[in-house]
Parts: C-alpha cells; sequence; structure tokens
C-alpha cells in the first residue's frame, strides 16, 4: 500500500469517526461577530495552526482550500465571501465531502447568514486540482503538503501556482523539522499521513515555493509542535518539530531573487532623520522598518556603523519593504 493510499485509508476513518486527536487540532476558533462553530466542526478540525488570516479575505475573495476536514475552515472562510461558489473545497475522500455536507446542514441551522451553496464540494486532489487556470484569489492548505513525497510536492505547490491569479496569494501550515529523520521514520506510511515523518526543515520548504515561482514568501509564525521521542515513535533520540504558517505570493519573480520575510527589521539611529538606500527602502531615524532577508543581506553589505538588522523572528505580519 502506497503513502497515499495510507493516508486515504487514515482520513477516510476519520470522516466516519471523529478523532479529536488526529493531526494537531491548534486551529483557533475564529471569534467573529455572528459566527457559530458547530462542535461537530470542531471534533473535525484536523489541521496545524493557522491558515488564512482575516487580512487575506478583502473584497470578496475568490478562495480554494484542499483538504476540506470537517469545514471548519471553509465556514471561516464563507463568512467573508457570501457569494454562491465563492469558496472551493477540494477532497480526495468521499467520506470527508459527505461529512462536510452533513456538517454545513449543522452550519446553516446556527448561522442565519450561511448557505451551503456558498461552499462548492469537489472531488479532487492536490497534484490535479479541478479548478481553471488564474482563476483563485487565495488558495490555503492545512497540514497536507507535509505528507508528500518530493516529487509529490512539487507536483501539488505548481497546481497551486497554476489555479492563482497574478498576485494571488497560498497560504499553508505545515509541520517543518531541522532535524535529520531516520530511515524507518520517513517510510513510515501511516507517520507520513500524521504529518510527521514528512517535515521539511524550513530551509527546503521555502526554496520548493520559490522554485514554482513565487516571488514573495511571508514566514508567519513559527510554533512548537510535538516531540517524537524513542518511547513513543521508532527513534533513537528526540526530535523537535515546529508548526510553520507561510504566505506565498504569486508575484513575479525579481531579477535578484525571490523576497523573503523572515521576521528581519532594519533600524536607522544616524545624525540625519532618516536613510535611503535608493533602491526603495527609506529608514526614519529608530523607527524599525520590516525588511526581506535580501534586503537585509543588502543594507548590511554597506558596512554602516547606523543601521541595525535585527535577527529572523520567523512572524511576519506586513508593511515594510519590497
Amino acid at each position: 500500500m502506497s503513502y497515499l493510499e495510507t493516508t486515504h485509508d487514515v482520513y477516510k476513518e476519520a470522516a466516519l469517526t471523529p478523532d479529536v486527536g488526529l493531526c494537531c487540532t491548534t486551529n483557533p476558533i475564529w471569534e467573529l461577530p455572528g459566527l457559530k462553530i458547530p462542535k461537530i466542526m470542531q471534533e473535525m478540525n484536523y489541521g496545524c495552526g493557522t491558515t488564512v488570516h482575516a487580512r487575506d479575505l478583502a473584497n470578496n475573495p475568490k478562495m480554494l482550500y484542499v483538504g476540506v476536514g470537517g469545514g471548519m475552515e471553509l465556514l471561516q472562510f464563507a463568512y467573508f465571501n457570501r457569494q454562491k461558489h465563492g469558496v472551493i473545497g477540494i477532497d480526495v475522500v468521499d467520506e470527508m465531502l459527505e461529512a462536510s455536507r452533513k456538517n454545513f446542514i449543522e452550519a446553516e441551522a446556527q448561522n442565519p447568514w450561511f448557505k451551503s451553496e456558498f461552499v462548492d464540494l469537489k472531488k479532487g486532489d492536490a497534484m490535479h486540482l479541478p479548478v481553471e487556470d488564474n482563476s483563485i484569489d487565495v488558495a490555503a492548505q492545512n497540514c497536507l503538503f507535509n505528507i508528500f513525497k518530493a516529487e509529490d510536492l512539487k507536483k501539488a505547490i505548481a497546481e497551486m501556482y497554476r489555479v492563482l491569479k497574478p498576485h494571488g496569494k497560498l497560504v499553508m501550515s505545515d509541520p517543518t523539522c531541522e532535524q535529520p529523520m531516520n530511515d524507518t521514520l520517513r517510510n513510515d506510511e501511516r507517520l507520513r499521513a500524521l504529518c510527521l515523518s514528512g517535515s521539511l526543515p524550513i530551509a527546503d520548504y521555502v526554496k520548493a515555493l520559490t522554485d514554482a515561482g513565487f516571488g514573495t514568501i511571508e514566514i508567519r509564525a513559527r510554533k512548537p509542535y510535538r516531540i517524537l521521542d524513542p518511547k513513543n515513535y521508532p527513534t533513537k533520540e528526540l526530535i523537535y518539530i515546529e508548526s510553520i504558517e507561510v504566505a506565498a505570493i504569486k508575484d513575479p519573480m525579481p531579477e535578484d531573487g525571490p523576497c523573503i520575510f523572515t521576521g528581519k527589521a532594519a533600524i536607522y539611529y544616524g545624525e540625519d532623520d532618516y536613510f535611503d538606500d535608493k533602491k526603495g527602502h527609506v529608514l526614519l531615524k529608530n523607527q524599525p522598518l520590516a525588511i526581506c532577508d535580501k534586503t537585509a543581506g543588502a543594507l548590511a553589505d554597506l558596512g554602516r556603523d547606523d543601521i541595525y538588522i535585527s535577527q529572523s523572528t520567523y512572524h511576519y505580519d506586513g508593511g515594510g519593504c519590497c
């Protein structure tokens, strides 16, 4: 049985019998006026961290979500786009699609503003999306891409890039791991289905996105997730896994490479009121400016003793350069 077949069976079982402990159900419930999340959706929230933020959802964006789970995030997205088929949900598991349809009926009963027709549920997989080119404003996945092996991950990211409009966003949350895993862990199909054995280092994760053509990458959060230990997993040493939240934006690729924001800032503290690098970056005196890693390197190369470059915080919430 392949790892994709194992994954299918794991989530088929989770659709038929909700499993609160499956994966890492750490998504916060959005507290918005008039939005009520049915309990069953919370129990079937098989995700990792948070994907889309409210700031991504202005102006009724056309949205795509891959891996629907119990439908909670689809309901949250529909809150911002109350139009027929304004949100598209894709899943390869028939039972999960049917569970979401039932959950939407409960959501209609609890939310007078919501109609099931706001969400268009389609069967499909991440590597072959049944969606037209350049038709989506915001695409999202939560704790899904981490299960894919290298070639399948490349295909899934390329599909997301294909369906996004220019300047559209791909917003994701996945586990990452800087420590190498042994062969037993890497090849354990059930651990991969649970988003554990496929964890990538952050640098590799970001490179997969920029290789697909995304010109801007935002690291929005990097949070502790779990420990794989010898008592409970086939490993001889402790392995620390984090949850990372990333937005990849379909901006044109700059000639000098992608703009990758990892939470760095520049602070000018010289004698003048401001510093202008003549490349689009103006630093007001003692006012932090969020900068991408590329700009951080260029400013550091100036060798000035009146510009401070902070370390990466792996938290970026907009603004700044580029």
